[in-house]
């Protein structure tokens, strides 16, 4: 027998005892560009917190500082830029006196004012030309007395200053302001605010003390009793198509059905006819007036176009609330919700004319877009005011008055500043052109005559 040795199976080189198990990725040494962009990273990091701290503590020195007085600070620091690499003495003297002028202009703001401030309107509606005023009352409620300080009032578009002189604890100070009124708008009064910085306007810190408040400058109107009464009343009890089983137009007979209610059965007829018979009647219809007011600026000459277009449209509307008639109001393409007399009035403060409307052919605009937002908003309406300036022709206005319903009474009203009123016909629209206000109510007789 023949013995062997066994060949030694072939083994594979050791492992290194750092090498990670089979399937896991290995791991890389990031390189020196990987570092110092993690490097760069944390160091803006860093540098945005601490730039962010700054700013919250600085923020209110450098939130007084006016748009003039960070001017004055870049200016300082060009010219100390150019006195340190040009070695001008002179640009040196300039940086360093614009700086002091700022640094003198922060101590300005110091301080804190205590004060009850209340602004008192004494109306919140007034026509245009009536006269608006107001107070306001400054009350201390520091426990040390104040020192002197200014106060500012904005109204409108201009601003009012009050000098607050020195008030012992609990003193109070009132001062009166009056409110211009001589066009038509609606004017923020306030809010009432303290102001404090240096006569320069290098530093300027204000501190709120009211809410503001808004006045209504309405537009002047016109008496239209004697003028539109009847042309409302006119339609009053017009029949319509629509059939009704009660209402006060009788139409005819007709054979009774279960549901009819008993009250309308005729027993004379029905006694000669031997069957129930019921009467049969038609809708009459209330007039709802709808006021549509053109605010394309292409549609009026000037200003005062519009305006008078405005108070006669308001006319309109003040006197179909003192007659209880339903009313729409609506300017250019806009519908204003409809309410009490004064808060309708109070929306037309505030219209203004319509500088955006499109200009293409196929586009409605000025009178045609007011009408047809008559027909989507109002349907049933009998009466319709068009309001508009000189400029629309009379093909234009003949477009806007085919675009309401057959049977809608439309007169279109032109507002041309100093001509003579006159009152003619275009294709089922009466067209009425007044020169002034005081000239509507004449004109209106003569249309319903």
């Amino acid at each position: 027998m023949t013995l062997t040795a066994d060949r030694p199976a072939a083994s594979s080189p050791p492992r290194s005892a750092a090498a990670p198990p089979a399937g896991e990725p290995v791991p890389t040494r990031p390189s020196l560009g990987g570092r110092l962009r993690r490097a760069a990273w944390g160091l803006r990091r860093t540098a945005a917190r601490v730039v962010g701290t700054v700013r919250s503590r600085l923020r209110p020195v450098t939130g007084v500082i006016t748009t003039l007085g960070r001017t004055a600070l870049g200016a300082a620091a060009v010219l100390l830029l150019f006195a340190f690499w040009g070695g001008w003495v002179e640009f040196a003297v300039a940086g360093v006196a614009l700086l002091v002028a700022v640094l003198a202009a922060l101590l300005f703001s110091i301080g804190r004012s205590k004060y009850r401030v209340e602004i008192d309107l004494r109306t919140r509606r007034v026509v245009v030309g009536e006269p608006a005023s107001g107070r306001i009352l400054v009350s201390s409620t520091a426990s040390r007395p104040m020192l002197a300080s200014r106060l500012e009032l904005p109204i409108g578009a201009d601003v009012g200053r009050l000098a607050v002189p020195a008030l012992q604890p609990g003193e109070q100070h009132e001062e009166l302001f009056v409110v211009p009124t001589q066009r038509r708008a609606v004017i923020t009064v306030g809010p009432a605010r303290s102001v404090r910085g240096d006569a320069f306007g290098l530093v300027r810190r204000e501190v709120r003390w009211t809410d503001p408040q808004l006045l209504y400058v309405h537009p002047r109107t016109t008496s239209l009793s004697g003028a539109v009464a009847g042309f409302f009343r006119d339609l009053e009890g017009q029949p319509s198509d629509d059939l009704a089983t009660d209402d006060l137009s009788f139409h005819a007979l007709r054979g009774y059905v279960p549901g009819d209610d008993r009250r309308n059965i005729h027993w004379r007829t029905s006694a000669r006819s031997g069957a129930l018979m019921v009467r049969q009647f038609v809708q009459t219809r209330r007039s709802h007036i709808a006021v549509a007011l053109s605010t394309d600026a292409a549609e009026y000459a000037d200003a005062d176009e519009f305006e008078l277009a405005i108070e006669a449209g308001a006319s309109v509307v003040v006197q179909a609330a003192k007659e209880g008639r339903e009313l729409t109001l609506i300017t250019g393409p806009v519908s204003l919700p409809s309410g009490p007399v004064r808060r309708t009035l109070d929306q037309l403060a505030g219209v203004g004319l319509d500088t955006d409307a499109p200009r293409s052919a196929a586009a409605e605009t000025g009178v045609a877009a007011a009408a047809r937002r008559v027909v989507e908003v109002a349907p049933d309406v009998s009466i319709v005011f068009l309001l508009c300036g000189s400029t629309p022709t009379p093909a234009q206005i003949r477009r806007a008055g085919a675009l309401l319903p057959l049977g809608v009474r439309v007169v279109a009203v032109r507002a041309v500043p100093g001509i003579a009123p006159t009152v003619r016909r275009i294709s089922g629209v009466t067209v009425v052109t007044v020169g002034s206000l005081d000239k509507l109510p004449p004109t209106l007789r003569k249309v319903r005559g």
